[in-house]
């Protein structure tokens, strides 16, 4: 525009100066000019106009290196927006176009409408704790090196970065193309190692794959297919190839039923906490409670939470329902005993939440629970996501007196390490190796190993799934500590487990 504008002046002044030019001939201009100069010698006004010449020529001159300015700060200014352009379609780490450069060359008079195209849906399995590892300048060059890779997949393939460690391939279908096997081919592709600045590392690949136009209206739908199909193929395990099929779709929109009255569920307190019993095994006296979560849908009817926790996890709705739960824990802890403790589990998901050692100090100040009374329980997963973060969460717990639980020890990611990074009040075994001793010699060991490292660490012990007498004989007989269990009791809603502690007191007051 502005170059524009600047031509049309340069034209009009060329303009102006060939009209005058005949016009100066015509009446002698500058002859009558000298005559008048010479006439009126005492003004000066030949050496004025010597120097309005002189600056008219700077002005030229200033004129012309304007306007080369002028020229390239326009060529910058269009690179500029060039560059801004690329940006706004483009991933800037691995340079492929991203979800908006999909988006717009859909609506874009819907470029794939011509043709037959299989579109495949890209999940990175195990990027997270790559990325932990190699940390994150390290986990960019390999998602680089995951983008070089889908860029020669496939011949012919668009590739898109929808976002971080999802992809979108997009392939006209030849003939004969086996779309399943394509996707296969994609999967281990990404599956060889990696060098990551001098480390090899792996990751997996989910991959959901749907057809256009046969799986979708238009191409946006097909899309979403081929997501859904990645979704399943996610949950199916590592590395697994999936095409689209219409009954996917109604199992995620039955998913996302779900959902709503899992959100509702927590809303109205329909989920609650049910007790069972820690029992000191070398008294028998009741020392506290593990609170489960129920859902009730009816008279009588509940969801075990092995039905409903993963999908709470995954729609992101964990921390609401587990502050739910805490609250409604600690509410009904304030009417056991002092020496009753109450154990709660948190889930490994809520530790990326730097807030929640203060959340849980806040449900505590609100409810008015002791913090002596609250036991915390967590699993290994939780330690290993993030070991600096997990580190400060449990030293800012024990500091305000919550005690702490490593819960499930020996079935995740164990080590001797870890043990000695942080500090634990009670080692849970569990319930696997309690079930399996008698029948297997390797799980007895582990159990005796367990038991043998919490006394040398002066960490107390804890059984889980006790069932039987036999169990229950062999655990004392090897000095644990504490133990939960059938054997003892299922778990008890408050009302219940209130009387549960009213009756053992009656039964020790007569022994006494």
């Amino acid at each position: 525009m502005v170059q524009n504008k600047t031509t049309k002046d340069a034209v009009l002044l060329t303009s102006i100066a060939l009209v005058l030019w005949p016009i100066a001939i015509l009446y002698n201009f500058h002859e009558n000019l000298d005559a008048f100069m010479d006439a009126n010698e005492s003004l000066q006004l030949d050496e004025l106009f010597t120097a309005l010449c002189i600056v008219g020529l700077l002005s030229l001159v200033f004129a012309a290196r304007r306007i080369r300015e002028l020229q390239s700060e326009i060529r910058l200014r269009n690179v500029a927006e060039q560059n801004m352009d690329w940006l706004a379609h483009h991933d800037p780490l691995t340079g492929l176009p991203n979800r908006r450069a999909l988006a717009e060359r859909q609506a874009d008079a819907d470029p794939f409408r011509e043709g037959r195209w299989v579109i495949y849906s890209i999940d990175l399995d195990g990027f997270k704790k790559v990325n932990d590892l190699v940390g994150h300048q390290g986990g960019d060059l390999l998602l680089k090196d995951v983008a070089h890779r889908l860029r020669n997949a496939l011949p012919g393939a668009e590739v898109y970065r929808m976002g971080g460690d999802e992809f979108l391939l997009v392939s006209p279908r030849s003939e004969h193309m086996d779309y399943a096997h394509a996707g296969q081919h994609i999967a281990r592709l990404l599956c060889n190692p990696y060098d990551v600045g001098g480390m090899t590392s792996e990751i997996g690949a989910s991959v959901g794959f749907a057809l256009f136009p046969e799986d979708g209206s238009d191409f946006k739908d097909a899309t979403h297919c081929a997501d859904v199909a990645m979704y399943v193929a996610k949950k199916a395990g590592h590395n697994s190839v999936y095409g689209f099929d219409r009954i996917m779709e109604d199992r995620a929109l039955r998913r996302a039923e779900t959902e709503m009255a899992l959100k509702s569920a927590i809303r109205d307190n329909q989920i609650v906490p049910y007790y069972q019993p820690l029992i000191d095994l070398k008294t028998g006296e009741l020392r506290g409670f593990e609170a489960l979560a129920r859902w009730k849908t009816g008279p009588g009817q509940y969801i075990l939470p092995s039905d409903f926790i993963e999908l709470a996890e995954k729609a992101g709705l964990i921390v609401e329902l587990s502050d739910s739960l805490l609250r409604q824990a600690c509410r009904d802890a304030l009417q056991w005993p002092p020496t009753v403790r109450l154990a709660f589990n948190i889930s490994p998901t809520q530790f990326v939440d730097r807030q929640l050692s203060l959340r849980i100090i806040a449900i505590l100040m609100e409810t008015g629970l002791p913090p002596s009374q609250l036991e915390i329980e967590i699993t290994e997963t939780a330690l290993v996501q993030d070991i600096e973060q997990a580190s400060q969460i449990l030293a800012d717990l024990r500091k305000s007196g919550i005690r702490i639980a490593l819960d499930d020890f020996g079935t995740g990611y164990s080590n001797l390490s870890q043990l000695s990074k942080f500090t634990f009040d009670k080692i849970k075994i569990d319930r696997s190796f309690v079930m399996a001793y008698d029948t297997d010699k390797k799980q007895e060991d582990i159990v005796r190993a367990i038991l043998g490292l919490g006394q040398g660490l002066g960490i107390a012990t804890t059984a889980e799934g006790i069932e039987d007498e036999s169990q229950l004989a062999f655990l004392k007989s090897i000095g644990c500590d504490f133990g939960q269990g059938f054997l003892f009791s299922k778990a008890l809603p408050a009302q219940e487990a209130l009387s549960l502690i009213a009756g053992r007191g009656e039964r020790d007051a007569l022994a006494s």
